[in-house]
């Protein structure tokens, strides 16, 4: 992942981790792919406009839902994955979800959210899933 990206992505969690300490505001996040390229137009159709997204590369966005508990963010993300199968006409994308632990560095974050991707993709009949899915064994 290029440098520019992973700094976008710690000011992105570093904003999370203030608002939580500061204001006891949650955040969850989440790492969103597609098979097809999928547009920053397009997708910012989908999400609200306090939710913070950030391109990746064609196929692939990380975004904050802010304001927002793990559970909610399961519906949301529910919410996209079928705005998303209308769109494209078809069920190819997955979503890997994080809750907001100030314990953990942005690094941390983001590498965790590429392994439940991964897992997600591989091995989830659900296409959304968070960190239970490494515990899981298939």
């Amino acid at each position: 992942m290029r440098d520019y990206i992973f700094n976008r992505f710690e000011i992105e969690i570093k904003r999370a981790h203030y608002s939580f300490q500061r204001y006891k505001k949650v955040s969850t996040f989440v790492l969103l792919h597609h098979e097809d390229d999928l547009e920053v137009e397009t997708l910012a159709q989908y999400l609200r406009v306090s939710d913070k997204f950030l391109k990746i590369d064609e196929h692939t966005y990380f975004i904050n839902f802010a304001f927002t508990s793990l559970e909610n963010t399961f519906k949301a993300a529910q919410n996209l994955l079928l705005e998303l199968d209308n769109h494209f006409n078809k069920r190819s994308s997955y979503i890997a979800i994080e809750a907001l632990d100030i314990t953990n560095t942005p690094k941390m974050v983001v590498n965790k959210l590429f392994q439940i991707l991964e897992e997600t993709r591989k091995h989830s009949y659900s296409r959304i899933e968070d960190e239970s899915i490494l515990n899981s064994t298939f």
